[in-house]
């Protein structure tokens, strides 16, 4: 009888095992599967791709020698940024929806959730402090900002790393909670995102480490959207200024700072957007105990427009990257030169 219970548990565990794994692969098409793979592959390619090509022209810069523009070093930073996010998401999500069985184990989980976190976090972070350094650079030399606006040179580097420092440890919480979807954790006590699952709790325990993980995003994105504020009106204010110069001027030309911050609010719009529809989604994500397997995806591919995007807005808008990246060895002719200050 005994032997019976026992048998009967193992049969019923073992049944709840194999419906674990099959809910987890019977909640896809195949066709959704490869089209999606090819998505995210694409995505992923082209992203990396677009990073690595202006990370590596940055490096064969700084090795002859030259002398680069202040920003320059927080793009540095917002391309590592990026591709450490393509890298942790693009590559996952691109074998899960090809069907690759072996999903990662817990270690793998929790540093791919963790890295991607800490990219994601980096890349606001930098877009920030691209905005409000350029929004000092070019206030007028009477405005309340004049005595930072010479100062603001030496804060990019501390800046940098204390976006770093502060993503690396606001999410060690990714750490903690995140599992692969092949351990033996009990998955009533579970939320599935593809390949890996984090654990659920009571709602006023996630609020929290939602609220806790925002704040950070949260001041960010304000100051964000402050500093671009700000540049569309100084540069309006400058434009009324010069309005008559223009007119006047058979060939009117605007100001290499206008051209720099108009790139810049270029940059910052675009991240902006992807950036909102992806909250809005993960929002979505959080609300539901077990999010479908496309919402799941979609938020996915979302999160990774941005890092795709970025290295070809900059060279679009940047006449500078895009001269260092399509015709560099002008430069070894002479390693002292200094790209536009």
């Amino acid at each position: 009888m005994v032997h019976e219970a026992h048998t009967s548990c193992s049969c019923a565990g073992s049944s709840g095992s194999e419906d674990k794994f099959q809910s987890l692969e019977t909640r896809r098409m195949p066709s959704g599967d490869v089209v999606l793979g090819v998505i995210f592959l694409t995505q992923t390619m082209v992203g990396l791709l677009g990073n690595f090509s202006l990370l590596y022209h940055y490096l064969f810069l700084y090795f002859t020698g030259v002398r680069l523009r202040s920003k320059d070093l927080i793009l540095k930073h917002m391309i590592v940024a990026n591709s450490l996010s393509l890298l942790c998401k693009g590559i996952p999500q691109t074998m899960e929806s090809f069907g690759w069985n072996r999903y990662p184990s817990d270690i793998g989980c929790k540093l791919l959730f963790y890295l991607h976190r800490v990219g994601r976090g980096v890349t606001l972070g930098t877009n920030c402090l691209l905005s409000v350094f350029q929004a000092v650079t070019i206030s007028s030399r009477n405005s309340r900002w004049a005595e930072l606006k010479v100062k603001a040179v030496n804060y990019i580097i501390p800046s940098l790393f204390l976006c770093w420092i502060l993503h690396l440890l606001v999410n060690v919480i990714y750490l903690m909670f995140v599992s692969s979807n092949w351990s033996k954790k009990n998955i009533t006590n579970q939320k599935h995102f593809g390949y890996c699952s984090t654990i659920r709790h009571d709602k006023t325990r996630d609020s929290l480490y939602a609220a806790l993980l925002s704040i950070p995003d949260v001041f960010c994105f304000g100051l964000l959207l402050w500093a671009s504020g700000s540049m569309v009106f100084i540069l309006y204010r400058h434009k009324q200024r010069v309005q008559y110069i223009h007119r006047t001027n058979v060939f009117p030309r605007s100001s290499p700072e206008s051209r720099a911050t108009q790139s810049i609010l270029v940059l910052v719009s675009t991240f902006v957007s992807f950036y909102s529809l992806s909250s809005i989604f993960q929002i979505c994500i959080g609300i539901f105990d077990n999010p479908k397997w496309l919402l799941v995806n979609i938020s996915a591919l979302i999160n990774g427009c941005f890092p795709t995007a970025c290295p070809f807005v900059l060279r679009n808008r940047d006449s500078s990257i895009s001269r260092l990246c399509f015709a560099p060895m002008w430069i070894t002719k002479s390693p002292k030169h200094m790209i536009n200050k």
